[in-house]
C-alpha cells in the first residue's frame, strides 16, 4: 500500500516533538528540523512545478489522548488529502519516567477513533508511522513490554484502514546496527539523529512514489547530536 500525491495534494504530517522538531519554537521553521522537511524539499525537488502543500502540526510531548483531543481543529478541519501519523512513544515513556499509564487498550480505541472520524469526514488518503524505541540505554530494553503491543495495534490500524505503513522500529534498529550503534540513529533512543530523519523520510519517499535523493546526495555523517534536528530552509509550500 503507498499514496498518492496529486498535483495540488496538502499533506499533513501528525504526531510529537518526532514529527515537531523545533517547529513550534524557532518561527522561521514551520516544518521543524526532522523528517517533515527532508520530506518537504524532497517534494520540491522531484515535482517543482506541483501545488503540494506540507502542513506540520506535530506537538512535543503528545500522546494518543492530546492528539485525539486536537484533532479536529489540527486535522479535520484541515482538510488534507494525505495524512501521515506518528504517535505512541510518549504513552509507553510516561509510565517509565512518570508512572503514568496509558493502556494498550485506550491507545487503539483513541487512534481508532480519530481514523474513523477522518474516514467519516474526509477522503484522505493514510499513512501511518510505527511508534520506535533504539535503546541507548539499558532501561530502555524493558519498555519494548510496553511499546511492542502499540506496534501491533498500529499495524492492524494500517490493515482495517487500508492505510500505508511505514515499519519505522525494525528499519531503525536495523540502521543502528549497519550504522555501528543505537546512538547514532536516536541520540536518546527516542529522538533520531540527522541520520534517523533522513531514513524515516527516505522511507516516507518511497511510500509516497517521490525519487530517491540521487547518487549524489549524501546521508548525514554518522554522529551524535541533541534531540531537536538539523537546521535548514523548509520545501515546498507550507501552512
Amino acid at each position: 500500500m503507498t499514496v498518492s500525491l496529486h498535483q495540488s495534494a496538502t499533506v499533513l504530517f501528525q504526531g510529537d516533538s518526532i514529527t515537531d522538531v523545533g517547529r513550534l519554537v524557532e518561527h522561521d521553521c514551520p516544518l521543524g528540523n526532522g523528517y517533515v522537511r527532508m520530506i518537504a524539499d524532497r517534494v520540491r525537488s522531484a515535482r517543482p512545478e506541483s501545488g503540494i502543500t506540507i502542513i506540520n502540526r506535530g506537538i512535543g510531548g503528545d500522546g494518543i489522548a492530546d492528539l485525539r483531543a486536537r484533532w479536529r481543529e489540527d486535522a479535520i478541519d484541515l482538510a488534507p488529502d494525505v495524512v501521515s501519523v506518528l504517535i505512541g512513544i510518549n504513552d509507553t515513556w510516561r509510565r517509565y519516567d512518570s508512572g503514568v499509564v496509558t493502556s494498550v487498550d485506550a491507545y487503539e480505541d483513541d487512534y481508532r477513533a480519530l481514523l474513523a472520524q477522518l474516514r467519516h469526514e474526509l477522503d484522505a488518503q493514510l499513512l501511518l508511522v510505527e511508534p520506535f524505541l533504539v535503546p541507548v540505554r539499558a532501561e530502555q530494553w524493558a519498555w519494548r513490554e510496553d511499546l511492542d503491543p502499540r506496534i501491533h495495534v498500529v499495524r492492524r490500524l494500517a490493515e482495517e484502514f487500508g492505510a500505508a505503513l511505514l515499519a519505522a522500529d525494525g528499519l531503525l534498529n536495523q540502521a543502528a546496527r549497519e550504522a555501528g550503534g543505537a546512538k547514532f540513529i536516536a541520540g536518546d533512543g527516542v529522538h533520531p539523529t540527522p541520520l534517523g530523519h533522513t531514513i524515516l523520510a527516505d522511507a516516507w519517499a518511497g511510500l509516497a512514489g517521490l525519487p530517491g535523493p540521487g547518487p549524489e546526495a549524501e546521508r548525514p555523517a554518522f554522529r551524535e547530536m541533541s534531540p531537536g534536528g538539523d537546521t535548514g530552509a523548509a520545501g515546498a509550500s507550507v501552512r
